[in-house]
């Protein structure tokens, strides 16, 4: 197995651990906390707009620091 293919399996299984956390830890409990359909699918999105923003933070921050830490470390 190539370094590319354990990349790719380390990418799935962090996508998938993320999206099951993201269902269990946030849209769960959004959908639940309301009755009505129109609430629930609301709170669905709000909970995927929260979704996006801590994925676009996560990326920004790794954009910034791991050509910084790579270059502190192999230097």
């Amino acid at each position: 197995m190539s370094r590319t293919n354990i990349i790719y399996i380390a990418v799935g299984a962090c996508a998938v651990v993320g999206l099951g956390v993201w269902v269990s830890m946030i849209l769960v409990p959004a959908w639940t906390a309301y009755t009505r359909l129109w609430q629930r699918v609301v709170a669905g999105l709000l909970s995927l707009y929260v979704a996006a923003v801590m994925a676009s933070a996560g990326i920004a921050l790794g954009v910034l620091l791991v050509p910084w830490v790579w270059d502190r470390i192999h230097s």
